[in-house]
């Protein structure tokens, strides 16, 4: 893929599932990719596996809802690679999802904690990265939203809540520093079978998710990796402000 190869990426939530396999394809492209999450022993293994076979990836711990730890994660990103190229947001807060029930029975908690890690987080991600992109005159990023956040659904509101605003955190970095050789876009996956769903999720429940597919198969994280790792490249330079629905056809809404 054009473009990639020496580049410095840094992957936030990327020790499992969808962000390890960008990180893979990433260095598979000839990447240097950093690795912050707040699973340290996850990240720590990936880039210790990555590293020997011949890639350059390190894992640095971090906290999403803690800003100071953000800021301090990027500082040591861009000190280490001497600045950044590109970013890849891939953070939610899952164990919150799994309590979203509906505007009668969430708390307040669960909204903040939501809203917090899930937006409030990635917005200061975005403050923390993009001054170096801004002085380098060039960057990409890519944010990991939801079909939720677009498909009204009878669950999960503060999470449905937390990926529109990403969508439009996506749009406001595109519309407003564009012009700047800065480009901001999203993707927005549908159902996808990480090891862990794969894992805990019964073949009855798995059937009945991919009958609303317009594919034969369940989504791999791979899927999401390699539409991550074109949006990240130069082959990508004239897509910003994107919003791309990577879901095996389950929906079509903008």
């Amino acid at each position: 893929m054009k473009g990639l190869k020496g580049k410095a990426v840094l992957v936030c939530g990327g020790a499992t599932g969808i962000g390890a396999a960008a990180v893979r394809r990433l260095c598979e492209e000839g990447a240097r990719v950093g690795i912050g999450d707040i699973n340290i022993e996850a990240a720590a293994a990936l880039a210790q596996e990555l590293c020997a076979q011949g890639y350059e990836a390190l894992a640095w711990q971090y906290d999403q809802s803690e800003e100071a730890t953000i800021n301090a994660l990027v500082a040591t990103a861009e000190g280490h690679f001497q600045g950044l190229d590109g970013l890849f947001a891939n953070v939610a807060d899952i164990a919150a999802v799994t309590l979203d029930g509906d505007i009668l029975s969430n708390d307040s908690a669960l909204w903040h904690r939501t809203l917090l890690v899930n937006l409030v987080g990635t917005a200061m991600l975005l403050k923390a990265t993009l001054p170096n992109l801004l002085q380098r005159g060039s960057g990409a990023i890519v944010l990991t939203s939801s079909d939720a956040g677009v498909v009204g659904e009878p669950e999960r509101p503060a999470y449905a809540a937390s990926k529109a605003g990403v969508n439009a955190l996506c749009r406001h970095i595109a519309s407003k520093w564009g012009q700047k050789g800065i480009r901001c876009n999203t993707v927005s996956p549908g159902f996808v079978l990480t090891e862990q769903i794969d894992a805990n999720m019964d073949r009855q429940m798995k059937d009945w998710m991919l009958k609303g597919a317009c594919s034969p198969r369940h989504g791999a994280p791979r899927d999401i990796a390699s539409s991550v790792a074109f949006l990240l490249s130069d082959e990508a330079e004239w897509v910003n402000g994107q919003v791309w629905r990577v879901n095996g056809g389950v929906s079509y809404a903008n």
